[in-house]
């Protein structure tokens, strides 16, 4: 069985960090680039970061541009989110999900498979 699982999530104060992991399991997620997304209440799901099959190309939203960063551990399966001086407005929940190819369209209908989310809560 093809799944994804983010892990990770948690209630942080504003200028916190928190780490997300996304696992695959039952495929090779090498085969794969890997986005984040979130969505916030009421909102459209947005795109965070993307990341290559190899690790060497990233993409990330303005909002999150020297705050996020994204990594990749083929050996492990896993990507990664680190998130680093946190805001109200990253509140929402996070998704990975896996496309093929890396490129500069990356809209959440370009994915083709889907975690099911980590809640990210920042608040004080």
């Amino acid at each position: 069985q093809l799944q994804l699982v983010e892990s990770g999530g948690g209630l942080v104060q504003p200028g916190g960090s928190l780490t997300l992991s996304c696992v695959a399991s039952g495929f090779s997620l090498d085969f794969y680039a890997v986005g984040w997304f979130r969505q916030a209440p009421g909102k459209d799901r947005e795109g965070v970061s993307f990341i290559s099959r190899s690790g060497e190309n990233t993409i990330y939203a303005d909002s999150v541009k020297g705050r996020f960063a994204t990594s990749r551990d083929n050996i492990k399966n896993t990507v990664y989110l680190q998130m680093n001086s946190l805001k109200p407005e990253d509140t929402g929940i996070y998704y990975c999900a896996t496309k093929l190819f890396f490129s500069s369209n990356w809209s959440p209908s370009d994915f083709d498979s889907w975690g099911q989310g980590t809640q990210v809560t920042v608040s004080s």
